[in-house]
């Protein structure tokens, strides 16, 4: 296979919110007393949520930056690149980059929506929800068919609301949820609680896939505050493994045989170990620990639920035998910092080159893994010839997209300036001095 021939469907994007994106689904009295709102104080934004300050920016919103920029900037919308909130402008930048369909996670709620289930007022947050929602199906998603895999918040804090809510959006579309990867660092039950239980049965039921995203439940410590962020950076995505073991021994699991749960930027390379362990755990440990995988094995169980993704990741595509093929799906993470945008095919193509796959398994983890898991078939809709990676960019050159590196403004130069080592200490306090969140 040729890189142009290749079809990519990212399973892990985000949108940062544009600032009108209530206008049109909520009363113009929701607007002046519930709906969250931009605002602009000292040459930054921030959404007011209940009386909170949420900055949304940073290295939400670096791409086409050079590198040296990473870091809080940019604070302002005019600071970024306009596919950052912009739906015209992002399937410009995912045309030049060759990217036919995305999923994409909120920014300012936080990936699984935790600032709306903080709510003082859960009344009005489960409106700002059902608004947001709309604002991501019927805009964010629906303006350009094929292009958008639609994704909803959920009001986890009541069962009723949640189930009520996923049948709404599956109405509408939409097959797919954010939901926290450990519900119980938020105040909520644990996945193993019966509070959830008819949660995980609507969306069996209706083929809803539940996207745990890393940083959404349990965020891995800061070693220190003199630990380079490197550090914290490189095994960020691991962290997801402490949640995919509670969900793997999480009895309601043997009730679903199609509950899918996609452990979204948490990579792939440490599952068979992940794997392994748990074969050990259950031969060694089971007969006290009495472990109930419903005559499975975990290996088993894993490969029947769990989805995993990667951006570079040659171990996990490597030992793709191990994890099952049919569970690896290719994300691109625009426009966060571990995206490569605008050179995504390149550096796909390079390590399913390196690593040999077959032209059959590099279609399934590109977009035919993706296009069954989520009900959402973009070639259907658009036509095979227009959904390559080559296609999609003559796109994006004929309508003159740019994506050369552009230096940003606002506080940039103080970005540039520094020296030494970037440690976790120095990190902590830019998010805290911002008004950060992160997720």
């Amino acid at each position: 296979m040729k890189l142009e021939d290749m079809i990519l469907m990212s399973v892990d994007d985000h949108v940062v919110e544009p600032p009108e994106m209530f206008d049109n689904h909520m009363t113009q009295k929701e607007l002046e007393t519930i709906a969250p709102r931009l605002v602009a104080e000292n040459g930054k934004n921030f959404w007011l949520y209940e009386g909170h300050k949420i900055g949304n920016m940073g290295l939400n919103a670096v791409v086409g930056r050079p590198k040296e920029e990473y870091g809080m900037e940019p604070l302002r919308y005019e600071d970024m690149r306009k596919g950052v909130y912009s739906i015209d402008e992002r399937i410009g930048d995912m045309n030049a980059n060759g990217i036919l369909s995305s999923i994409c996670f909120p920014t300012f709620p936080t990936f699984a929506g935790n600032l709306f289930h903080q709510s003082k007022d859960k009344q009005a947050a489960k409106r700002v929800i059902e608004a947001y929602n709309d604002w991501h199906i019927d805009e964010w998603a629906g303006t350009h068919p094929g292009r958008i895999i639609p994704l909803a918040l959920l009001p986890i804090w009541d069962t009723e609301l949640m189930v009520n809510e996923v049948k709404r959006v599956v109405a509408k579309g939409c097959r797919a949820i954010s939901f926290p990867d450990n519900p119980t660092c938020h105040g909520f039950p644990s996945v193993h609680n019966a509070h959830w239980d008819k949660l995980w049965e609507v969306c069996a039921e209706n083929d809803v896939v539940i996207n745990c995203h890393i940083g959404t439940g349990a965020q891995p410590p800061h070693s220190s505050p003199d630990t380079p962020i490197d550090a914290w950076i490189a095994a960020f995505p691991m962290s997801i493994a402490n949640s995919a073991a509670d969900w793997l021994y999480g009895e309601f699991l043997l009730k679903y045989d199609n509950l899918k749960i996609s452990l979204t930027e948490g990579g792939v390379g440490w599952v068979p170990y992940f794997l392994e362990r748990a074969e050990f755990t259950l031969d060694h440990h089971g007969p006290w620990t009495k472990s109930n995988f419903g005559g499975k094995r975990p290996t088993e169980l894993f490969r029947e639920h769990f989805l995993t993704c990667f951006i570079e990741d040659e171990s996990g595509l490597r030992n793709r035998d191990l994890v099952g093929i049919e569970n690896i799906l290719f994300e691109c993470d625009y426009p966060h910092s571990d995206s490569t945008w605008p050179m995504t095919p390149e550096n796909t193509f390079r390590q399913l080159d390196n690593v040999g796959l077959s032209d059959e398994e590099i279609n399934q983890v590109t977009h035919l893994n993706a296009i069954k898991n989520f009900n959402f078939d973009p070639i259907a809709i658009l036509g095979r010839e227009n959904c390559t990676v080559g296609a999609l960019r003559e796109q994006a050159r004929q309508a003159g997209i740019d994506t050369r590196e552009k230096s940003g403004g606002g506080n940039s130069a103080k970005i540039t300036d520094r020296s030494g080592r970037m440690t976790s200490g120095e990190v902590q306090k830019l998010f805290a001095g911002e008004g950060a969140t992160a997720d």
